[in-house]
């Protein structure tokens, strides 16, 4: 039986190894597979257990939902968009158990309906409480995805030598320059080339990007780090972050 060393340190030689694991499953080695998963059931029900806030033992239906969430995970991860399997995995954990909740929720609404009709008042105000209860939960976990998302976009930025603050103070004041900027951190993630050159190393190809746009290099280089972020927020799964680029761009 194969070994998953280097999964529970931090040097960088044992994150390549998970990396290959990674790679080694997406094509078809399913006992690695079942090795992997395994090894990550305590970080499986942890995570759906921030959602539940409560204990989460592995015979919980919402167990099962984040167990497939982390598989599904490993089929989907992707070393190129800037992120960690753990960070992703986590994410998407969330969002199936969070939808799996709503699914149920909204099974008790029509449960809600059917007990009271024989008494019209106290149907209305039980569905309504109801409602309003799950109005109220999902409000509350997007607002936790949001912090999530932020909080994993300002680490990626980190690694730039960049900050969260950066993007909001080096956004253009003018709506064409703005469009400008976002266009070009478009044409950045859409060209391969430019794409790694930005994740590896770490900084924008300006002298390539010449070569792609209308804008002048001092233009550029003044939008850098603003273009920069718009770039990774492109490549990454940040779904509320994305909604802010879709923003900017209808102002």
């Amino acid at each position: 039986m194969r070994l998953l060393l280097g999964l529970f340190t931090k040097s960088k030689k044992q994150k390549q190894s998970l990396e290959e694991i990674v790679r080694l499953i997406q094509q078809g080695d399913t006992v690695l597979q079942n090795e992997l998963i395994h090894s990550y059931k305590p970080f499986i029900a942890k995570t759906v257990s921030t959602v539940c806030k409560r204990y989460i033992h592995e015979s919980d239906d919402e167990f099962s939902i984040g167990l497939i969430a982390f598989n599904e995970a490993i089929q989907k991860y992707n070393q190129d968009k800037g992120h960690s399997l753990i960070s992703f995995s986590e994410v998407l954990i969330k969002r199936k158990v969070i939808d799996y909740i709503r699914q149920q929720s909204k099974h008790q609404s029509i449960s809600l309906e059917v007990n009271h009709v024989s008494d019209d008042e106290e149907y209305d105000t039980n569905l309504l409480d109801a409602e309003l209860s799950i109005d109220v939960y999902h409000q509350k976990q997007e607002e936790e995805y949001r912090r999530d998302e932020i909080y994993r976009f300002t680490e990626i930025l980190h690694t730039f030598n960049l900050t969260f603050k950066d993007l909001i103070e080096q956004s253009p004041k003018h709506v064409d320059a703005r469009d400008n900027a976002i266009n070009v951190a478009k044409i950045v993630v859409e060209k391969e080339q430019l794409k790694e050159y930005l994740l590896s190393k770490k900084r924008l190809p300006i002298r390539q990007l010449e070569k792609y746009v209308s804008i002048s290099r001092k233009t550029i280089e003044r939008n850098r780090k603003y273009i920069i972020a718009i770039s990774l927020i492109l490549i990454g799964d940040y779904v509320y972050l994305k909604d802010y680029i879709k923003g900017a761009m209808d102002k």
